[in-house]
């Protein structure tokens, strides 16, 4: 029997322009789990894309638990530094290619 997995939905926006999703993420088992497609040729886009998200977070955040969006900021980057500076977990990552 398969475990289950509770996906989130994809945003209508996003369905009502169209595009393409680069980057899903999940946990199972306390690890991340994460397809992505380098969809970009400016590597640096990544940084833009991963600060956008962490922006998208602390506004949800503040909605739902009424964190200050500065602190919850702070706090991402704190362990994003952190994370950074440890050797790479044994998380499983999947590239697609086309």
């Amino acid at each position: 029997m398969a475990a289950s997995y509770d996906a989130l939905f994809i945003s209508p926006k996003a369905v009502e322009m169209g595009g393409i999703e680069v980057l899903r993420a999940g946990i199972a088992e306390g690890g991340l789990h994460c397809t992505l497609r380098p969809a970009f040729s400016n590597v640096e886009a990544w940084g833009y894309l991963l600060a956008d998200v962490v922006h998208h977070v602390a506004d949800s955040y503040r909605e739902q638990f009424q964190m200050d969006p500065a602190e919850v900021m702070q706090k991402i980057r704190d362990g994003f530094i952190e994370s950074m500076n440890k050797p790479r977990d044994e998380s499983e990552t999947v590239p697609i290619t086309s």
